[in-house]
């Protein structure tokens, strides 16, 4: 009776143990794919936010270089037109013999036009150096989009690091819950051979004894 409640206690035992195993396993696999799920989310949101940032600034930047591009290119042939019609002017007043009053009046009205170009020529310089501040400042988010990426690679290096460490551990779980059934394996199988002998020399026992049937067979159904 005591190896028959034994017998049964390993067996549950054995149950027990498995399904322990099987569920710490499974529970294992659930926190490791729910971990990775959520790093790989969050890295992947960052990345799309940064481009996405870089992205708009690069655009406006490129937009507002392209609008001073195009106004300075304006200026540059407002002042060739002012350039050239200023020399027509100056030869005209070389050739033609007018009044002085004419005259007088004409090249009031050349300084007029000189002092209007002075001030384009000066808000073309203004443009000019405002467009070399912007380039800068182009160039310095540049060199910061690339930090960034850099930086994004090493946390995704550590990402992969991560996982493969847990994966590991894992796999060491798994081979110490392999190597405890191995052994209760080995001492169940130990106990079987013994009861196995405990059978034959009970049955030697039976044979030596020479009891009536009736009698021989209580013992037995007692024994069992």
């Amino acid at each position: 009776e005591m190896e028959a409640k034994y017998a049964k206690k390993m067996q549950a035992l054995r149950d027990e143990l498995d399904l322990r195993r099987k569920t710490e396993i499974h529970e294992v696999e659930e926190r490791k794919n729910s971990q990775i799920g959520e790093l790989m989310r969050n890295h992947e949101k960052a990345f799309s936010d940064m481009k996405n940032y870089y992205n708009d600034i690069t655009l406006k930047n490129l937009a507002l270089i392209s609008l001073l591009k195009e106004q300075m290119e304006e200026m540059k042939k407002r002042e060739s037109h002012l350039e050239k019609e200023k020399a027509d002017v100056l030869l005209q007043n070389k050739q033609l013999k007018e009044p002085l009053q004419q005259a007088q009046e004409q090249v009031s009205e050349l300084q007029k036009k000189l002092a209007h170009h002075d001030k384009e020529k000066e808000a073309l310089t203004n443009t000019k150096a405002h467009l070399k501040v912007t380039q800068k400042e182009l160039k310095d988010l540049q060199w910061e989009h690339e930090v960034l990426e850099q930086r994004f690679s090493k946390v995704q290096a550590e990402r992969d690091e991560l996982y493969q460490k847990f994966t590991k551990a894992i796999t060491e779980v798994q081979q110490k819950t392999g190597f405890k059934n191995l052994l209760l394996e080995r001492k169940l199988k130990a106990l079987l051979g013994v009861l196995e002998k405990k059978e034959v020399e009970l049955s030697e026992v039976f044979a030596a004894s020479n009891l009536e049937p009736g009698a021989l067979s209580l013992v037995s159904h007692k024994l069992e």
